[in-house]
């Protein structure tokens, strides 16, 4: 699987934890940034590139860690096509993938430590999304909020 993954100051360190995970796992990732540590650098920025990443099919999922995880999933929710959540228990990790076919984790480095975010993220990316019955009704759904709200603004 081929993942973004994009971290500010304050998820810097976790996310190179997160890369030799999904390097192990034989995942291509898609390393956006920060490069560096930068405590002036701000999460919207890393959000839109893993956003970008995802929506342009650049990436099959994404990764993106801040503070809080707030933050990134606010931003990375403003790009068309992306579906971000929160995840700090493994069961929304797979579970969103699995009925609201999530495609960017949001995680927060405050929050939660190193260990479960190797949960999250592994429960994350072996989770696919059940395209029957119920599940694909209600993601058609979303779908068409996006799509209304797209040719709104057109």
């Amino acid at each position: 699987m081929r993942v973004a993954i994009g971290a500010d100051h304050a998820g810097y360190s976790l996310k190179a934890a997160l890369v030799s995970l999904m390097q192990s796992r034989g995942d291509d990732v898609v390393d956006v940034g920060a490069h560096s540590y930068d405590p002036e650098d701000d999460f919207p920025d890393f959000a839109k590139l893993v956003a970008d990443s995802v929506s342009s099919n650049q990436a099959d999922r994404g990764v993106i860690v801040c503070g809080s995880g707030v933050g990134a999933s606010v931003a990375a929710n403003k790009v068309i096509g992306i579906r971000a959540a929160i995840c700090h228990d493994s069961y929304s990790a797979h579970q969103g993938v699995e009925h609201d076919d999530l495609n960017i984790l949001c995680l927060g480095t405050r929050i939660i430590g190193e260990e479960v975010a190797i949960e999250l993220v592994t429960s994350f990316l072996n989770a696919r999304f059940i395209d029957e019955g119920k599940y694909r009704r209600r993601l058609d759904k979303v779908i068409g909020i996006e799509n209304s709200l797209k040719n709104a603004h057109s």
